[in-house]
């Protein structure tokens, strides 16, 4: 059966994947592999949602696929009604510092707070009302004071370290709620976004003595955490990005701060303190693996992360916390290739812009004109296939052949940092996977 592509879906997949991003829209249409690693995340979504927790560091080269699949993990966890924060470690954003840049990645990654109904961003007011509207359906079952049955249920919160000023922020959201002071809904709301860089101005506008610094953005998150279970949800799972930068810094106890607070976090995951919460960082391999300046230069997060000693001669253990995304076979390429000319010609089979002969024949070109290694890069694939189709379709008189025997990659044209893709990995079977784990053997099926 034809599945035609809506046209803006079309173009704006086709728009970023050959600037080299990840697409929002349409992804589903050139989907390839990874089918293990998925399962996976699947699992790792399934154990958050089930009270537990889970810690994965994605692993792989420029242009692997890691921020695809990162944004996979984050589309699999709304699936399991998950609560998503994502963000990118930059010199501005980081794990642990003294002069701020710890708070900001603390406010990127609430403000990017995303349910399955708002997957955007942007959630935590509709987090705070849906919690506040069960207390009062609660209250009023139990002829009860809205007030004291939030106070009440925030008692698991103000428990956590950091966590009385917390209750006591979201205590004013719903005053502010109740009253319609919207400056106060807005004064809380910053607040929890960690925006508050002066406790003055918190006190003055909250009445709390404290402000999210530096040093409490991890107990920050995990109190968010517990709110997010409190508004009914499974679990959160927070997804950060380019941890190179961490490796890149040059201050050697810049790198030890950030690499403690790293430990702090699979700790307590690995020890079961952290419930429903779960965290994935995508590196680089260097990130990982420098003994001199990656994470392995951290002796506890190096015997925390080894790889299984047994994992020798092709065989691969993905139950660790490290996944390693591997280059694409030769036959998922050539499924790639087909998905993105199918893509191209907007679902249509009878439009296809290129014969069946071209997509072998491009490939072959790929390896012995330009080298195999680098067209095995998802990311470097796409844009030069894209590239080639968008000459043919502004030069009708041009023949693919004739292309094939001129393409070239430009020296002088940069390759773009952010990671893209095997951005043809399973988002649109995400669902499917999902769905069949709650099946009678608890076990999906995987195919291309």
């Amino acid at each position: 059966m034809t599945i035609i592509i809506p046209a803006k879906e079309r173009d704006a997949s086709i728009q970023a994947l050959r600037a080299g991003v990840v697409p929002r829209l349409g992804i589903r249409h050139v989907q390839v592999g990874r089918s293990r690693e998925v399962m996976e995340t699947v699992r790792d979504m399934t154990r958050i949602a089930d009270g537990g927790s889970a810690v994965r560091f994605v692993i792989g080269e420029y242009g692997s696929g890691k921020t695809f699949f990162l944004t996979l993990a984050r589309n699999v966890a709304a699936e399991k009604k998950l609560v998503v924060m994502h963000a990118d470690l930059s010199p501005e954003r980081r794990l642990h510092a003294t002069g701020g840049q710890a708070r900001t990645l603390c406010a990127e990654l609430v403000l990017s707070m995303a349910t399955r109904t708002k997957p955007d961003g942007g959630a935590l007011a509709s987090v705070l009302e849906r919690f506040l509207g069960d207390v009062r359906k609660l209250a009023a079952a139990q002829g009860r004071d809205a007030d004291e049955v939030i106070r009440e249920r925030l008692e698991t919160v103000r428990e956590g370290v950091a966590g009385f000023d917390f209750a006591e922020v979201v205590i004013r959201y719903w005053q502010g709620f109740e009253e319609g002071n919207e400056a106060l809904k807005a004064s809380a709301l910053r607040w929890l976004r960690a925006e508050y860089a002066l406790k003055t101005d918190a006190r003055e506008a909250l009445g709390v003595r404290s402000i999210v610094d530096d040093a409490g953005v991890y107990d920050h998150l995990k109190a968010i955490a517990r709110l997010v279970r409190l508004a009914g949800y499974d679990g959160t799972l927070i997804v950060i990005d380019e941890m190179v930068n961490l490796y890149k810094l040059v201050n050697s106890q810049a790198r030890a701060s950030n690499y403690e607070q790293i430990l702090r976090i699979v700790n307590d995951v690995l020890q079961g303190t952290a419930e429903r919460l779960g965290f994935y960082f995508g590196g680089t391999p260097e990130f990982l693996m420098d003994t001199r300046r990656g994470l392995f230069s951290y002796e506890a997060l190096r015997s925390r992360l080894a790889e299984n000693s047994f994992a020798r001669g092709g065989l691969v253990d993905l139950s660790g916390p490290v996944i390693r995304l591997q280059s694409l076979t030769p036959e998922e390429m050539h499924i790639l290739l087909e998905r993105l000319r199918l893509l191209w010609a907007g679902g249509d089979p009878q439009r296809l812009p290129v014969p069946d002969e071209a997509l072998a024949s491009f490939l072959m070109h790929c390896s012995k004109k330009i080298g195999d290694d680098y067209f095995r890069t998802p990311r470097n694939t796409i844009r030069a296939f894209l590239d080639m189709l968008a000459i043919l379709e502004q030069n009708p008189d041009e023949d693919w052949r004739t292309m094939l025997g001129s393409v070239d990659i430009n020296p002088d044209r940069p390759l773009p940092q952010p990671d893209i893709v095997d951005e043809t990995a399973a988002l649109g079977n995400a669902r499917q996977l999902v769905a069949s784990t709650d099946s009678d053997d608890g076990l999906a099926s995987f195919s291309l």
